[in-house]
């Protein structure tokens, strides 16, 4: 069945992800006389039983958060009964129980909305969403709910900010509960042939510790699956600078350190510069999270395609196109939001990003120039790998021009798909004649069906998209020469801190990180320099 498990460390994460779940709700078929879905909703979703019998349907995913970070949602409640849990409870105990809690977080009038059937919610804001709890419209399994006591959701007494921190606490916890016997096991158990595990976590405060910990007994148990881990980090220039070099230890230790144990990382920053379509308030993580949310979603598609429907690609398969020289783990991604033709147009009707991602994926093109295969990736709109030069969309294409890419991997959604796609010995030719001819390995993957804006989505794009209700979508990951510049200037910025533990270590990890993005290619330009 080629499940994905899904963990979810922290309040960033978790606005994120509620925003990913929402997105795989959609995709399901209530009417049976309407078409097929092309997603496979067993890939993320698991059936079960609920406590009166009836069927239910819920995400194949873990949630920590801080107490407090849960809002109005209870661990128990919708499709299962806390009263059955306090029947158990009594058995276990004969002696009088007392009950002592919190004063209740109200439910957002979107969440009533819901729970009473309303078929028109309350439209959402930035300012009636308080929690990632008050938009999500999926129901949760009990056991994917973890709320971690230790810690407080915003407290200045006692924050959550450092990654030992993160470590020191994954260390108590597995101590005390062995998490992932408790946690991961009874997930891993109920899958076929799990394909992969995705972390979200937020990589520039304490979760990033704790995910690493994590990180590093999931390698342990699962060695042979595929691990991803989406690292969220703060847009540039935030808080005192204190707080932003905080922020730059934390991302350094979490890079250098979840890098070595999993297949893939994905930084994940909002760029200083946005197209014109993108409409976004900084401010409100529900904003951020629904963008990023939109790449995340659209680039992983291919992973839970139904076999048969479109060309499939497994995380592995992932992998294998972007991981070109074995040590190579860091990938870019990157988004545009394209002009969907009309169901009447033909494929001559997509955009120009589109004709040219298809071209360049072509048989006839395997020994196009390289500037004609970087051309396809200065198409694309928006970057979110945190450290690329901010000011213009100038300076980006300026950016783009020296880089070489090594693997890329195209999602392209909301689009026909080429009227002739390449079969897999076609495929297999062409990867083999782009190595020898040293162009990049480019994979791509198509599915004519668009990204959703729900009613739970923030009104971040502009234009037809609005009414639209849905978005043609383009993302990429590659790996690039640009990922070593920016472990180059986190390594120079690392060394020169004080009274950091194991500085030197963490200086040479981080060096040989850049060092795998620079074999075999020279690009030429200054190491270090946009990043000091």
């Amino acid at each position: 069945m080629h499940e994905i498990l899904t963990v979810q460390l922290g309040h960033r994460a978790n606005y994120l992800a509620t925003h990913f779940w929402n997105a795989q709700e959609s995709y399901f078929s209530y009417d049976a006389t309407s078409e097929p879905s092309t997603i496979d909703p067993d890939i993320h979703f698991r059936p079960g039983q609920g406590p009166n019998g009836e069927e239910t349907y819920t995400p194949r995913t873990l949630i920590y958060d801080l107490k407090g970070g849960f809002g109005s949602l209870r661990k128990f409640g919708g499709l299962y009964d806390q009263g059955d849990v306090e029947d158990d409870l009594k058995n276990l105990w004969n002696g009088s129980i007392v009950k002592q809690q919190d004063a209740p977080i109200t439910q957002s009038e979107y969440q009533r909305a819901l729970d009473e059937g309303i078929e028109r919610p309350p439209k959402l804001s930035t300012h009636s969403v308080r929690f990632w709890s008050d938009f999500t419209r999926v129901f949760y399994h009990p056991r994917s709910i973890v709320q971690i006591n230790d810690y407080e959701l915003g407290s200045t007494v006692l924050p959550f900010e450092k990654w030992s921190s993160g470590e020191d606490l994954f260390s108590s916890l597995d101590k005390e509960h062995d998490l992932l016997d408790r946690d991961i096991r009874p997930w891993a158990e109920e899958c076929d042939q799990m394909q992969g595990i995705q972390v979200f976590a937020s990589a520039d405060d304490a979760w990033g510790g704790f995910g690493s910990r994590y990180v590093e007994c999931l390698k342990d148990e699962y060695g042979k699956t595929s691990l991803w881990f989406w690292g969220l980090e703060e847009e540039g220039g935030q808080g005192s600078r204190t707080e932003q070099m905080l922020r730059t230890l934390n991302t350094a230790q979490s890079i250098q350190v979840v890098s070595s144990l999993i297949s893939m990382y994905v930084p994940l920053a909002i760029p200083s510069y946005l197209p014109p379509s993108v409409r976004l308030d900084r401010t409100s993580r529900w904003h951020v999270s629904g963008l990023l949310s939109m790449a995340v979603e659209s680039m992983t598609l291919p992973s839970r395609q139904k076999p048969g429907s479109f060309k499939r690609g497994l995380l592995s398969d992932l992998e294998a196109a972007l991981d070109v020289n074995g040590n190579q783990r860091v990938a870019d991604l990157q988004c545009s939001i394209i002009d969907a033709p009309s169901q009447h147009q033909s494929t001559k009707g997509v955009s120009e990003a589109v004709k040219d991602a298809r071209i360049a994926s072509s048989g006839v093109q395997d020994f196009v120039h390289e500037d004609e295969v970087e051309k396809v990736n200065s198409k694309l709109g928006m970057s979110f790998s945190a450290g690329k030069p901010s000011q213009t969309a100038l300076s980006l294409r300026q950016w783009e021009k020296a880089n070489h890419v090594f693997g890329k991997v195209d999602s392209i959604r909301g689009v026909p798909p080429p009227e002739q796609e390449m079969g897999e010995d076609d495929e297999a030719t062409s990867r083999k004649r782009r190595r020898l001819a040293s162009l990049p390995n480019v994979e791509r993957y198509y599915n004519p069906l668009p990204y959703p804006i729900l009613d739970s989505f923030p009104e971040i794009l502009t234009g037809e998209v609005t009414s639209a209700k849905t978005a043609a979508i383009h993302g990429s990951l590659s790996t690039t020469t640009q990922i070593s510049k920016r472990m180059k200037g986190l390594q120079n910025i690392v060394s020169r801190m004080g009274n950091v533990a194991d500085r030197e270590a963490l200086s040479n990890g981080l060096g040989e990180i850049a060092e795998a993005y620079e074999e075999g290619w020279d690009s030429g330009s200054d190491e270090g320099s946009d990043y000091d």
